[in-house]
């Protein structure tokens, strides 16, 4: 018998093929989880029938990916009337909230689409909220918070305590501006500080042109602090007080439904935790800048 002669051999075998089994099984898990995400309407969401499409938009925005692809569907999906957000963030990454922002301000075009602020809704929470058709907040709602900040950890005196003495080998002169190990140069100060200049002013075009306020009156108002959502309403930057069930309400009004009212929201993604397992496996080494590794430059 093979198994008798060879022991070591024949485990190795048995083992090999159960590992491809559980392999094979697990891609097929991934595959199919991906051709479920691009089914109909019904497959997509909680129920097949709803008039109201409900996005959820909770914590730091880092991705716009899932976010968009809702919003997405829900505007081609003929039996949604109307969207509404519902944000409670206290904002993110600035890539990410314009990409969301120019994804409403074409689906606006086509649907009515309401936010609902939840707790907070700042910074990029605000960014995204302002190309919304109409606002509605609660009176304590904290939102506003309308600047850029960039920040970054200088660790040079405690890597000299250890003694860490950094190399660096650099195709450019400012490659590793914003290097956790060295002081910040004056010269590279103006260039990080021009940056944010330049994102802020973004950020107060972007909203001042989607919530139709004059940009002298929005710069005034966004110099990073921030607003109760009963503050908000005076200075403009909202429409409404209310709560969830208000904002669907008003969502069914401007879209003119008649009858009930019935919200629905994205189905779960149940594969989830698979598709990071399988990103974490199969990620690419990134080799990055100083810049990109060490400083965050984030609407917030």
């Amino acid at each position: 018998m093979f198994s008798r002669r060879h022991p070591f051999l024949f485990s190795l075998i048995i083992i090999s093929g159960f590992l491809t089994v559980i392999v094979l099984g697990f891609m097929g898990f991934v595959l199919l989880g991906s051709k479920m995400l691009d089914m109909p309407f019904s497959q997509n969401f909680a129920s097949s029938e709803g008039n109201i499409g409900i996005v959820e938009i909770n914590g730091v925005i880092l991705s716009s990916k899932k976010i968009i692809q809702d919003i997405n569907t829900f505007r081609k999906e003929d039996a949604i009337k109307a969207i509404v957000l519902r944000i409670d963030s206290p904002g993110g990454g600035i890539g990410p909230s314009q990409e969301i922002y120019r994804e409403i301000m074409k689906t606006r075009m086509e649907k009515k689409i309401i936010t609902s602020m939840g707790s907070v809704a700042a910074s990029g929470g605000y960014y995204i909220a302002s190309a919304t058709n109409k606002i509605v907040a609660n009176p304590g709602t904290i939102t506003g918070s309308i600047g850029v900040i960039m920040e970054y950890a200088n660790i040079m005196e405690v890597a000299k305590k250890i003694g860490i003495s950094p190399i660096v080998i650099k195709s450019g002169e400012f490659k590793d501006m914003g290097s956790p190990v060295r002081a910040l140069k004056d010269s590279e100060k103006k260039i990080f500080q021009a940056l944010v200049d330049e994102l802020h002013i973004q950020f107060v075009n972007d909203a001042a042109k989607a919530r139709n306020i004059d940009v002298s009156t929005m710069s005034k108002l966004a110099d990073g602090r921030v607003y109760t959502g009963k503050k908000a309403l005076e200075l403009k930057l909202i429409d409404r007080l209310g709560n969830l069930d208000d904002a669907v309400r008003w969502a069914g009004e401007m879209a003119h439904i008649k009858g009930e009212l019935r919200p629905v929201y994205p189905r779960e993604d149940k594969i989830t935790f698979f598709r990071k397992l399988a990103n974490t496996l199969l990620k690419d080494v990134n080799i990055t800048g100083a810049v990109t590794d060490n400083l965050r430059y984030i609407i917030n």
